[in-house]
């Protein structure tokens, strides 16, 4: 596809076709190479050729949902990055994180933020959080074939449901396996190779009505049990400051934690823990 006008000062014609409200339909016109599934790769598996991300957890909230991701990406056995965020608002009501291939993920939740907003300028309205979803599962789906040469990235994703009736909890989760379906989980879930071991700790923990501050200091106390027992997730960097991404969704909007909350919620999991032991 021409970037920019050509000399006449007119855009390319593709963008003069009336089409549909989605933003990933119109790429998968014009320009298909762009979009992440569709570009060629060679044969073989590729999967440790990439830095790949892990924990994220989601949990919903008397108010909305709660998602955290740790801030490791790991290659093979060396530590890829230390600061890497897994976590992003998706549009002003909900929030997308991701794990597996970083470069796929980023680049899946972009595409997704765009699609999103693409959406509310044709339509004049947001998107079903359902409709989000499906979306979202569409995009993991087109990224099957470069997710069979290990460049997998799947996403979490969760959202303030503006439709919720009186009643009802207005937060929802979403998870997703590499194909593209879709599965709702009432009250929390976990992606990522420590997902088994913060599920665990939230299943303990978990229990329904708790406010957005409660549900983030378990966040980070199940990331906290991931990263114990699991290499590829990081703990709280208490020296070098790092910690967990943090964001909720509500009827305020997406909100992210500043470093000062994420970390004083941080420094107090590892202080019940340092007190547990010393007993």
């Amino acid at each position: 596809m021409p970037a920019g006008r050509d000399k006449s000062g007119r855009l390319p014609a593709a963008f003069e076709v009336a089409g549909s409200s989605s933003f990933t339909e119109f790429l998968t016109r014009v320009a298909p190479e762009l979009l992440p599934g569709r570009r060629p790769l060679p044969v073989g598996y590729a999967g440790d050729l990439a830095p790949h991300a892990t924990t994220i957890v989601a949990l919903t909230t008397a108010e909305g949902v709660v998602v955290a991701g740790d801030r490791r990406a790991t290659m093979g056995n060396l530590i890829a990055s230390r600061e890497i965020e897994k976590v992003y608002p998706a549009d002003g009501y909900s929030l997308v994180g991701f794990a597996g291939t970083a470069g796929i993920g980023i680049e899946l939740i972009r595409l997704f933020q765009v699609e999103l907003e693409h959406y509310e300028k044709i339509e004049y309205s947001m998107l079903s959080l359902d409709g989000k979803a499906n979306r979202l599962a569409t995009m993991v789906r087109n990224n099957l074939g470069a997710a069979m040469q290990g460049l997998a990235a799947i996403p979490l994703f969760a959202g303030y449901d503006p439709a919720a009736r009186e009643g009802e909890r207005p937060g929802r989760i979403f998870g997703f396996d590499v194909a593209g379906s879709i599965n709702e989980e009432s009250d929390y879930d976990a992606i990522g190779s420590g997902s088994i071991f913060a599920k665990s700790a939230l299943k303990k923990l978990y229990r329904r009505g708790l406010s957005t501050a409660e549900a983030a200091e378990l966040a980070v106390e199940a990331l906290y049990d991931a990263a114990d027992d699991d290499t590829a997730t990081g703990g709280p960097d208490l020296i070098r400051k790092i910690y967990p991404v943090v964001m909720s969704a509500t009827a305020d909007g997406t909100r992210r934690f500043t470093d000062e909350e994420t970390g004083a919620l941080a420094e107090a999991v590892v202080a019940r823990r340092a007190e547990a032991l010393s007993r």
